[in-house]
């Protein structure tokens, strides 16, 4: 599925109808979560049922009938997913919180299907055809939609950001741009002092978007709190302040993803630790530092590319990778603060360095053992657990 995002330019009531109808897709979630919740239990409340009971929602309201019947049934399936994911934590008996669905308070997107929607012959515009008075928007961008079939075009969404209303296209199509073989293989081993540290030696600078941009957004922040509750100008600063998030958001995506794509593009195999990031952010000496790294998203982009390019990518257990030495194997215990690396075999090494080398050597264990691989070029050393789910079956 290929996503291709377009900016909206439209008039004052166009963008408060895009607004309306972003709030029914909340209200219509909400009902059908509070149908859910109030069923007794021998009822068996499944996708078909909120199906039905969002039919029910546009007979019973005016404007839930005006917005499209598939985007009240994308509306549905929202929840019907909140609900799944957490029958599914459920089966698995995690530890961790299962994930029971909250009601909805701050709804930024409104999903139509293949109807609700009409494509100009320019494919420039696109005009809203429901009840909602939408109508014509403009799409204001540099990619080129016209190359595919409108019968491709899965969905459609109307997004709310801090700096305007965005138009998504989702196209069935697969991406697929082969590369020649390298013969290259790294390791990756990712920190706070760098972003990453190869097998290589190599050491990529951690730009830290948030740090440099931490005193501007703590003084756009007290600003807020400094306005009449509300007051326009409360409103104002407030989306001053979210639109400086907004800018870091987009900084760490287009990092990571360049860095990805020049590491997935000269090497065959791209080796890294399966880090809980959810886990480490319990830390609340590191929680900031390491939500700045953006290492999950750096791997949600290796696994794209590797997958894009016809590479392979695998996800190595991280136990003892900066302690265990790269040279004889030898456990040589350091605290966090030790940098380098020095064991009684005369290997002297960066931490991070010897890091990256073990999960290299553990990736290369891996593919000629035991390992589930896939299509797209994921593999896993590790068991298949909640983190790895997506990942072994996509």
């Amino acid at each position: 599925m290929l996503v291709i995002e377009y900016k909206v330019k439209a008039k004052k009531l166009q963008y408060l109808a895009i607004e309306e109808a972003i709030k029914t897709t909340q209200f219509i979630r909400n009902k059908c979560l509070r149908y859910w919740i109030d069923a007794p239990k021998e009822a068996k409340i499944d996708r078909f049922a909120l199906n039905k009971y969002s039919t029910e929602l546009r007979n019973e309201f005016k404007f839930v009938a005006n917005l499209n019947s598939m985007a009240v049934q994308s509306s549905a399936e929202r929840t019907w997913l909140a609900i799944s994911r957490f029958y599914d934590n459920c089966k698995k008996k995690i530890s961790s919180k299962k994930g029971y669905p909250r009601f909805q308070h701050d709804n930024r997107s409104v999903e139509y299907k293949t109807s609700g929607w009409k494509l100009n012959p320019t494919k420039r515009r696109i005009t809203i055809t429901d009840k909602k008075g939408i109508g014509e928007l403009k799409l204001l961008g540099k990619w080129d939609i016209q190359t595919y079939l409108v019968k491709s075009i899965k969905r459609v969404r109307l997004v709310r950001r801090a700096d305007g209303y965005y138009c998504q296209f989702c196209i069935d199509a697969e991406v697929k741009d082969i590369q020649p073989v390298t013969g290259n293989e790294i390791g990756l081993d990712v920190g706070i002092e760098s972003f990453y540290t190869d097998s290589n030696g190599h050491l990529e600078a951690n730009p830290k978007f948030f740090r440099k941009a931490e005193k501007s957004i703590k003084h756009a922040q007290r600003r807020i709190y400094k306005k009449k509750k509300g007051s326009s100008g409360r409103k104002k600063t407030r989306a001053i302040f979210a639109r400086k998030h907004l800018r870091i958001s987009r900084q760490r995506n287009e990092h990571a993803k360049k860095i990805a794509r020049n590491v997935c593009k000269s090497n065959d195999l791209v080796a890294y630790e399966n880090l809980q990031v959810r886990n480490l952010l319990k830390n609340h000496c590191l929680a900031k530092s390491i939500v700045d790294a953006s290492w999950y998203l750096f791997r949600q982009w290796i696994e794209y590319f590797t997958g894009k390019f016809g590479k392979l990518a695998v996800a190595v257990a991280p136990h003892y990778t900066s302690q265990k030495c790269s040279n004889c194997g030898v456990i040589v215990k350091k605290s966090l603060s030790t940098r380098t690396h020095v064991c009684s075999c005369g290997c002297n090494l960066h931490r991070d360095e010897n890091a990256a080398i073990n999960i290299l050597n553990l990736a290369r264990q891996a593919r000629t053992g035991h390992v589930q691989s896939n299509a797209v070029g994921l593999a896993t050393s590790t068991l298949l657990d909640e983190s790895l789910l997506e990942q072994v079956t996509r």
